[in-house]
């Protein structure tokens, strides 16, 4: 790991010794000091400040256990985190994650990038995660709805709508936060906004179960229009199919788009005529079924063992949507290879960070997560703002501004871009657009 900038090197040097066993967290720091080096640059105030050092330290990191009992009555026992990454712009938000994986480095890489993303947006809003390594993949209904309960029973004493306001993310759709939801009111007896992500009939946006796909989009859409270029017509990879994945495939066919290939952990499904939304959409929405039953329902299409291989589709634009590291240095240069002009993040995270440099020396258009995924927590402060004035917007007016807000990012991380040197590369510009914000926010307040 090579830094060009002393102060840099010190600090993620520092950091390495003391997280050497939290290797998710140090790769998106890695990836965030390398491309703000320019953005340190004549800037002794961020080193004077502590800037650095006090941006990967999170302000609160809350570990507990969850225990809750199984449809047999046994008793099971989770680990499960809230990590209150930093607050200078606004409170902690960010999602809840209910995976086997997740571990204290996920969740602190996660909070970490939600930082950025979050400052990004220009709404006020902070950065946070959490989650728990329950899999509610084979639970019933009323061990998801137990599980809940019992993890919000510990959490509740930590969030709160001014102060950290999560949100679903892996694993925690509108089922989950409903039952997390209920369990805060009657702890608390209070009804506030304190989660995003909710039910249309108490408090939720419409809207906001298509932003991260929708506005995953609207981001590329201003990536392509920079080549004087669109959608339509083009061959579009999307890894994954959960909502992410699900709505930018309704998206990018809407703008004239073909999805050939999408995917879930047990292999992928190709079809060169075409993916079929709402076959898709029920398929994994509502009937929670693999993948591969797509092909017993479209007869054209072809079910492949190995979630990876999905990068080795030829494809004009790729967008993966499904998990971390998801793209390595060999897939990226398959997709180069293969004729991919545009790599887009709707995951968190999903490139690593050789295959990120691959994409950038290699001149396509490449847009890093924490820029073109910023539609969902977008729309979550937009239904933070619903909830305190007790309004609900409609739709279309949600839309709108969820498409100005990812014009806006993708405008202020390309000026940024141009203004360090580094014309289009939207990795340094988005780092640094982002940092830029919260660093200046942190200095105004003091040492706290």
């Amino acid at each position: 790991m090579s830094f060009t900038n002393k102060y840099v090197e010190r600090v993620y040097n520092e950091l390495a010794v003391k997280s050497a066993d939290e290797k998710e967290f140090l790769q998106a720091v890695y990836e965030v000091f390398k491309a703000i080096e320019p953005a340190l640059e004549g800037h002794p105030e961020y080193e004077k400040n502590g800037i650095l050092e006090r941006m990967v330290e999170p302000e609160r990191f809350i570990l507990f256990k969850v225990s809750w009992v199984d449809d047999q009555g046994k008793v099971r026992v989770n680990r499960a985190y809230r990590c209150q990454f930093n607050s200078a712009i606004g409170p902690y938000k960010g999602g809840l994650r209910l995976h086997p994986s997740v571990n204290a480095s996920i969740i602190k890489f996660l909070g970490f990038e939600q930082t950025f993303k979050n400052s990004l947006t220009s709404l006020p809003m902070g950065g946070g995660k959490g989650g728990s390594d329950f899999d509610p993949k084979g639970k019933s209904d009323l061990e998801i709805m137990r599980f809940c309960q019992a993890f919000m029973t510990e959490l509740y004493r930590h969030i709160g709508p001014d102060t950290d306001v999560p949100a679903g993310d892996i694993g925690v759709g509108a089922r989950e936060v409903g039952y997390l939801f209920g369990q805060y009111k009657r702890i608390k007896n209070d009804f506030t906004g304190v989660l995003t992500g909710k039910g249309l009939t108490f408090g939720g946006s419409l809207a906001r179960k298509e932003a991260t796909g929708y506005g995953l989009c609207y981001f590329t859409r201003e990536m392509l229009a920079s080549k004087n270029t669109d959608f339509n017509g083009k061959k579009v990879v999307i890894s994954g199919s959960g909502n992410v994945a699900l709505y930018a495939m309704q998206k990018a066919q809407s703008l004239g788009a073909r999805i050939i290939a999408m995917s879930d952990s047990s292999g992928y499904v190709v079809d060169e005529n075409g993916l079929d939304f709402e076959v898709m959409r029920k398929l994994k929405e509502v009937d929670r079924k693999r993948i591969h039953e797509y092909c017993d329902l479209v007869k054209t299409a072809t079910f492949h063992e190995g979630c990876r291989g999905i990068w080795t589709v030829p494809c004009d634009i790729a967008l993966p949507c499904a998990t971390q590291n998801e793209i390595d240095l060999e897939s990226a240069k398959t997709l180069v290879a293969n004729g991919c002009m545009c790599v887009s993040e709707g995951a968190n995270m999903p490139s690593t960070a050789e295959a990120m440099d691959h994409f950038v020396s290699s001149g396509i258009l490449y847009s890093p997560s924490k820029a073109s995924n910023a539609g969902g927590v977008a729309t979550s402060g937009l239904e933070m703002s619903q909830n305190s004035e007790r309004l609900s917007w409609s739709f279309e007016e949600v839309d709108a501004k969820l498409e100005g807000i990812m014009k806006n990012i993708y405008k202020a991380a390309y000026d940024a871009s141009c203004k360090y040197g580094y014309p289009g590369n939207l990795v340094v510009g988005a780092n640094i657009a982002g940092f830029v914000k919260v660093a200046e926010a942190m200095i105004a307040q003091g040492v706290v």
